[in-house]
């Protein structure tokens, strides 16, 4: 399998994030990647800010407008297409990912169970966690999710031991770069992904935002692949876009 870990921009436009997605997977499409992995809400960047008349228009419904754009690019391109999605259900949201597959389906969808996404004084009839660990067969093997802070909770650790996925997609937002992620984060993921028994795919997108919104979702992207004994095969440093393209 060719997967193609994509570290997309991400602005405060989001039909240009939706555009920077696409033409990421053409280009991955094109370098003959079988899965294309972006980051968590990466059509958005995490930029909630627990009022829900700010945030619930950030959320898009699954399926949905974006979702339909994607799910045809998968189609069209032939390729496993895996994304974080602010999702909007109602007048709740969730943080969520997609699986999107070559046939132009929702093979996977996982709803992030960890609550940190949003703040502890987060309305919970707004701001809502999922409680499902799915997972779903292809011929590459099985995937699952987690996303960002889930891969911090013993317990989901322990659940997709349990589930013993082949591969586990993880969506993440990532805000250290240069010598405190070489020294301190890439250590710690690569432990963390170890703990699942699973060959991990992380990445995170990259936000140009104004300074006024960099705490509510700055990233300053990177991505690795790190097999299931915590060996890290290949990384993309923070700092820069680009598609990481690595042979499983």
């Amino acid at each position: 399998m060719r997967v193609g870990l994509a570290v997309s921009p991400v602005v405060t436009d989001m039909d240009a994030n939706l555009m920077a997605i696409l033409n990421m997977v053409n280009e991955a499409a094109d370098d003959h990647a079988d899965l294309v992995v972006f980051g968590e809400s990466a059509l958005t960047g995490l930029i909630n800010s627990d009022d829900p008349s700010h945030d619930l228009p950030l959320g898009q419904p699954i399926p949905g407008p974006a979702t339909d754009v994607l799910l045809a690019l998968a189609r069209k391109r032939r390729v496993w297409l895996a994304i974080g999605i602010l999702e909007r259900e109602g007048k709740t949201l969730y943080d969520s990912a997609v699986l999107l597959t070559p046939s132009g389906e929702v093979g996977l969808k996982y709803r992030r169970i960890q609550p940190q996404w949003h703040g502890r004084s987060a309305d919970p009839s707004v701001y809502r966690q999922g409680t499902n660990l799915p997972k779903v067969e292809t011929s590459f093997g099985s995937f699952a999710f987690l996303i960002c802070g889930d891969l911090w909770d013993y317990e989901l650790i322990q659940r997709v031991r349990d589930l013993q996925p082949d591969w586990l997609l993880y969506p993440f937002v990532n805000s250290l770069a240069g010598e405190r992620w070489e020294k301190e984060l890439k250590p710690s993921y690569a432990q963390r992904a170890k703990l699942t028994g699973a060959t991990t795919l992380m990445t995170s997108y990259l936000a140009d935002l104004p300074p006024e919104d960099m705490d509510l979702g700055g990233a300053v992207g990177g991505a690795m692949v790190v097999l299931s004994d915590g060996m890290v095969i290949d990384s993309l440093p923070p700092g820069r876009t680009g598609i990481l393209l690595v042979d499983l």
